[in-house]
């Protein structure tokens, strides 16, 4: 089901658009359908036709997604995982302060070396309300001001369906447009297709590396933008919605937390319209790859800062309960014919 088929249902029952509306709004914050409000009940605002079909639409809904485990975490954060209709599973993370990663896929194609989601492929895209009934899972346990595209998946290879669960958000969801947030390893369609949005999101761009050969080692299947060009399309996607973009950079020891990197991180970033978000590596047993000691972090993140560009560090939440993204789902799936996809770290 789409946005617009859940309207199509609703207004086939004899709702309005002023109707439709207020059911979806009640259904995206995590309400009932037939939720009233202090001065107008349902029985007063809803036709009786509505209000008679409104709990087989409530029942379609619940199918779209429910929540198959949740795991809290030492720092505020809690881990859900997901299962949607046809018994697939995803994760969503509950983020200090409000915030929430929403997968957008089921696995990944672009094939990250470091990211688990990457090894095993895509397995299918996640619909625009299945993304919409992860936020509306979280609302129901906390409060959701921020969405975070960053899940398992990369948006941009389903870039309908998030644009399409973008525009809800952002318009009955009430979520303000700078709190939704699109991450991508740098897709040119991406950069044609927001500014023509009507919600236009915050943008994160994984950026890992300086070095153009570097970056296709360790983004293989990502499209052949150079560190510069994306550098370059992202300073006028920022500049357009007046908005710093975001730039992802998973550190990992021995690979790209040299000073020569962060010297080539200087060179396209300074005076930019721009934040670097330094993303310590989630380390695993038998993993080939390792996070930089916590003194060498804070070292890279002072050398940056001092020389002019606004840095910041990112850990993965629920790193106390092995809750990297897609943890929980490869847990859940150990056993069955189908491929555990860990998604890539939020």
């Amino acid at each position: 089901m789409r946005s617009q088929d859940l309207h199509q249902r609703l207004a086939d029952l004899g709702a309005k658009p002023l109707h439709c509306g207020r059911i979806v709004r009640a259904w995206l914050q995590g309400r009932a359908l037939d939720a009233c409000t202090a001065r107008q009940p349902a029985e007063d605002f809803l036709p009786l036709s509505v209000r008679h079909g409104l709990p087989q639409v409530a029942a379609e809904l619940e199918g779209i997604a429910r929540l198959h485990s949740e795991h809290p975490a030492s720092d505020g954060s809690s881990r859900l995982l997901v299962e949607l209709a046809d018994r697939q599973m995803v994760e969503s993370v509950l983020l200090p302060r409000g915030g929430l990663c929403v997968s957008t896929q089921v696995g990944c194609a672009v094939g990250c070396v470091f990211c688990m989601t990457g090894r095993s492929g895509l397995l299918r895209q996640v619909g625009s309300l299945e993304m919409v009934a992860q936020v509306v899972l979280a609302r129901r346990r906390r409060a959701v001001k921020k969405v975070v595209f960053m899940g398992m998946g990369e948006p941009a290879h389903n870039l309908d369906n998030v644009l399409e669960a973008i525009d809800l958000l952002g318009t009955d969801g009430g979520i303000g447009h700078k709190n939704l947030v699109f991450s991508t390893v740098g897709d040119p369609r991406v950069f044609e297709r927001l500014p023509r949005q009507r919600v236009k999101p915050a943008l994160a761009l994984s950026l890992h590396s300086t070095r153009a050969e570097l970056r296709r080692q360790l983004l293989p299947k990502a499209p052949p933008l150079s560190p510069e060009e994306l550098v370059e399309a992202g300073e006028a996607y920022a500049r357009r919605v007046d908005y710093p973009i975001q730039y992802q950079w998973t550190l990992l020891e021995g690979i790209n937390d040299s000073l020569e990197e962060m010297d080539g991180i200087l060179r396209l970033l300074k005076g930019r319209f721009a934040v670097m978000n330094l993303i310590p590596y989630n380390s695993m047993d038998g993993d080939a790859y390792r996070r930089p000691s916590g003194e060498r972090i804070v070292e890279l993140v002072r050398y940056l800062h001092s020389r002019g560009v606004l840095t910041k560090v990112r850990n993965s939440a629920g790193q106390d309960i092995d809750g990297g993204c897609g943890q929980l789902r490869a847990r859940a799936t150990q056993g069955t014919a189908e491929r555990r996809i860990p998604a890539r770290q939020a």
